[in-house]
């Protein structure tokens, strides 16, 4: 068991899913169907096997395919479960199934543009508060699941950022295009006790670029 000034160290590993097969570029969200590519498969491997040597005691994934099947390759390192924790799910948004990259598709079309009147909130979507304190919620029961040891957390790029700029205090309206949570990176929560004390950002499978729409 790990520990921090006295109190006992626990880590929860906010994991995003891999690459996902997307031939069309659409904003999938919380659609069914969308699973890993062949390198998204590859990318779960990868990861597993950089969090094999760690004290990994519960896996816990949003409940979409994508999440679902990245978090398996880790879960069978460790000889546990995939948990399903429905807080840990892709943000609603209005586009969903449409083509949103710059440019083209549903943001030249102004049958749309109402949806675009408020970035803060956003109009379009979820609202970040609401994204941020479900994803909080999630992480302090896979911390107290995995008290003295390590969780994951298998999420999506959206509320794995907005939880991290809440916990470190900034604004929760942003740039999408500077996010900083490539495909299966993890951004890791130590806590000691219940008090975060720390967030550590890698990316085991490499970086990818945050602007790619569908990844």
């Amino acid at each position: 068991m790990g520990r921090h000034d006295g109190a006992l160290r626990t880590i929860v590993h906010l994991l995003r899913h891999g690459e996902v097969y997307n031939p069309h570029g659409v904003l999938y969200g919380r659609m069914p169907g969308y699973s890993l590519s062949e390198r998204g498969r590859q990318q779960a491997v990868t990861v597993a096997e950089t969090l094999a040597p760690h004290n990994v005691v519960a896996v816990v994934a949003s409940p979409l395919e994508r999440a679902q099947e990245t978090a398996g390759p880790i879960a069978a390192a460790h000889r546990l479960d995939v948990g399903t924790d429905e807080r840990l799910i892709e943000a609603g948004n209005l586009f969903e199934g449409e083509r949103v990259s710059v440019g083209d598709g549903a943001l030249r079309q102004p049958r749309h543009w109402s949806k675009l009147r408020n970035p803060v909130l956003p109009s379009w979507g979820e609202p970040y508060l609401e994204i941020a304190h479900r994803m909080l919620g999630a992480v302090h029961t896979a911390r107290a699941a995995a008290e003295g040891a390590e969780a994951v957390c298998v999420s999506h790029q959206l509320p794995i950022w907005t939880l991290r700029r809440f916990v470190e205090g900034r604004r929760l309206w942003h740039d999408p295009r500077r996010r900083q949570c490539s495909l299966a990176s993890l951004t890791s929560l130590v806590f000691a006790g219940e008090s975060l004390v720390e967030v550590v950002y890698s990316e085991p499978a490499g970086s990818t670029d945050p602007t790619v729409t569908g990844a």
